[in-house]
């Protein structure tokens, strides 16, 4: 199963998402940043493969079977324009299941959708990602 974690600026959600995934799942992560910060930070934290820039979101989501992210990253130019129309257009139309982690800093929100805590979003992403790999 291919997961690729999708994240930028600090890469502070990528980080932690590979930090849960980690602890809770045995898979291989792809960590893909928008900046070589952001990648840096989720390989740091134990992704297995990392790598930075437009190309990699594209070529990686070509394949993967889940796709991990803040929610910005299907919206072009979201996450302080990191994410360009060609990034969110490879995202969005990726075949690969997509988590998508509720940050209100993309200005994108999400009708019925709880308002949940930064610790408690990354928690459901991993939740909802544990339960795709276990009915697998």
């Amino acid at each position: 199963m291919k997961i690729v974690i999708i994240d930028g600026q600090g890469g502070s959600l990528g980080k932690t998402l590979v930090e849960k995934i980690k602890s809770r799942c045995n898979c291989t992560l792809y960590a893909i940043g928008t900046n070589s910060i952001a990648t840096a930070a989720m390989l740091k934290a134990g992704a297995d493969f990392g790598a930075t820039g437009e190309n990699p979101v594209v070529v990686n989501c070509r394949d993967a079977d889940v796709i991990i992210g803040p929610v910005g990253i299907i919206a072009a130019d979201s996450l302080l324009g990191e994410i360009t129309p060609k990034m969110a257009a490879a995202i969005a139309c990726s075949n690969a299941k997509k988590i998508l982690v509720p940050v209100s800093k993309c200005k994108i929100l999400i009708a019925g959708a709880p308002d949940l805590s930064f610790g408690e979003a990354v928690a459901s992403a991993v939740d909802t990602l544990c339960s795709i790999i276990e009915n697998r």
